[in-house]
């Protein structure tokens, strides 16, 4: 399978963030991508009330777009899109996964809220988000699972550990990391969650200068799960494209049966 990481300069306009999607999107197919991976609220990004202007129902320009591009070009398409749902007081960070065939094949609604300081600047998500509480595997066209996660998610093994225990084969990882993290803990921690869990990781990180001062750090990844990186984006809007040895995958987990040999009931 040949999959693709797309990074994007997502800002708040809705309309802009659509075009430069579909335009890489394409992009990465014509390079022959049938699963292509989008950053972390690719649809907007910026401050709380770019957010909340931008944010759209589930059938709304964003999803409805992913599902026809995912039919009209055969492939499976992944992003997360920044979600107004009816009658919510909050907004939702929804992983969504379009499936070939046009339908929705999962929904996953990031569980892990990014309250924190970095370089003396505070983000609150959940002054704005409400988080999920669902685990989420998904299957592609070709029947391999995906394991759905957001961005700040990156940073708690034990829901990555739960995916491949529930046959995540593939890791996505849409996000937004800023510059900081991005430089200092970005590939260590992808390259950490392919390794525990011995499944291929596609990390599609915005890059740039977003609304109100946000700004990420790019560099988006596609690891192997013996952790080696089979692709990295350079430094400015793009894709990366590898391809992912599935058998190889089925060898290293027979050879060294990390998962298979855990111990779950010592862990409790």
């Amino acid at each position: 399978m040949r999959a693709a990481a797309v990074q994007l300069n997502s800002g708040p306009d809705p309309a802009v963030n659509l075009a430069a999607a579909d335009r890489h999107a394409r992009a990465a197919a014509a390079d022959g991508a049938e699963l292509v991976v989008l950053p972390e609220k690719w649809n907007v990004l910026g401050t709380p009330e770019h957010l909340r202007a931008g944010a759209e129902p589930l059938d709304g320009p964003a999803v409805t777009w992913m599902r026809s591009t995912a039919a009209e070009l055969g492939l499976d398409l992944v992003g997360s899109v920044a979600i107004a749902e009816p009658g919510a007081e909050k907004l939702r960070n929804v992983c969504v996964h379009a499936g070939a065939d046009g339908e929705l094949r999962a929904l996953y609604r990031k569980v892990h809220m990014f309250d924190v300081t970095v370089e003396g600047r505070d983000y609150r998500e959940s002054a704005d988000e409400e988080p999920g509480d669902e685990v989420v595997v998904s299957r592609t066209a070709g029947g391999v699972e995906l394991g759905l996660s957001v961005c700040y998610d990156l940073r708690f093994p034990e829901l990555y550990r739960e995916l491949a225990v529930r046959g995540a084969r593939i890791l996505v990882v849409p996000a937004a990391f800023t510059l900081a993290t991005t430089r200092d803990h970005w590939e260590v921690l992808v390259r950490a969650r392919a390794i525990e869990d011995q499944a291929f990781v596609v990390a599609a990180n915005q890059i740039g200068q977003a609304g109100g001062g946000l700004r990420s750090g790019g560099r988006s990844l596609i690891v192997d799960p013996w952790g080696l990186v089979l692709a990295t984006a350079p430094d400015r809007v793009g894709h990366v494209v590898a391809d992912l040895d599935l058998d190889a995958q089925e060898r290293i987990r027979r050879e060294l049966p990390s998962l298979a040999n855990r111990r779950p009931e010592v862990y409790t």
